[in-house]
């Protein structure tokens, strides 16, 4: 309880009036002095804004069972939130989205997501597929994005803000990983300009000309064989799902940054759809 605590940076007496108790009754739980009821571990998780997964574990080792139920991602229990998660990736089609679980890995995606996939490597498309390993991989996403640098950088400085406050030797794993592939990238020459241009047929992209920002977001700016685009992400999460699984789970769904990049998507939507089955 005490090293969660720190974790947060909270005083005894913070975390105290927050969970309706007093500072004494929590510092002999802290001690071991006092044995704290089911209903004060719960809200003392609460408090400290534990996960699902982080307050069944404080309640186990106070020696009570888990509250929070995890389900298979195929139980019938969840099985209207995941088809509900489908029908979201469906209709934000023509552009990209993925659900994954807390490190990343591959849940559900729509038929765009292909637009990210466009020339990965064999291996990481193999399941479980790793859409942040994706995303930075040298095989992978890695050396279509333009501005790699400040793109990888929002993507690990976010797992180590999620790890420190919630701490997963996985995640800090993939962290250092993912780290190491921007800093190989960095010392690689800059690749040929090859199906470059922005969408509209500006030109090619300069990663060292236009700002990286659009003054509220880092855009994702991405090489395609059809041109370059600029999408911007937006995460969706069940905040106040109560069964492990789900609450774990967020939809990454990505957006045209300009009008370009949405008639891009909206024409490989089309191409795609042309090219399905005729009866």
């Amino acid at each position: 309880m005490r090293r969660r605590r720190a974790l947060r940076r909270m005083s005894q007496l913070e975390l105290a009036t927050l969970a309706g108790t007093t500072q004494r009754h929590l510092s002999f739980i802290e001690s071991g002095r006092s044995t704290p009821g089911r209903a004060m571990v719960v809200r003392l998780a609460e408090s400290l804004g534990l996960t699902l997964r982080e307050r069944n574990s404080l309640l186990l080792s106070a020696g009570y069972a888990p509250l929070y139920a995890e389900s298979a991602r195929d139980a019938e229990s969840i099985g209207p939130a995941m088809e509900a998660l489908r029908s979201i990736l469906t209709g934000h089609l023509p552009y990209p989205a993925v659900v994954a679980g807390p490190r990343g890995e591959l849940v559900l995606a729509n038929a765009a997501f292909d637009v990210l996939t466009e020339g990965a490597a064999a291996h990481l498309l193999a399941p479980p597929v790793n859409v942040l390993r994706l995303a930075l991989h040298p095989e992978g996403m890695g050396p279509r994005v333009v501005n790699l640098a400040a793109w990888g950088r929002h993507i690990t400085e976010s797992l180590r803000t999620r790890a420190s406050a919630h701490p997963d030797p996985e995640l800090e794993a993939l962290a250092e990983e993912l780290d190491g592939y921007l800093a190989t990238a960095a010392l690689r020459p800059e690749p040929a300009p090859s199906g470059s241009g922005r969408a509209d047929g500006s030109g090619p992209a300069d990663s060292s000309g236009p700002a990286e920002h659009l003054g509220f977001a880092v855009p994702l700016r991405l090489r395609t064989s059809a041109g370059e685009l600029r999408l911007l992400t937006t995460l969706t999460s069940f905040s106040t799902a109560v069964d492990v699984t789900l609450a774990e789970l967020h939809l990454e769904a990505f957006l045209p940054a300009d009008a370009a990049s949405a008639e891009l998507l909206r024409r490989r939507e089309e191409a795609r759809a042309g090219a399905g089955p005729r009866h």
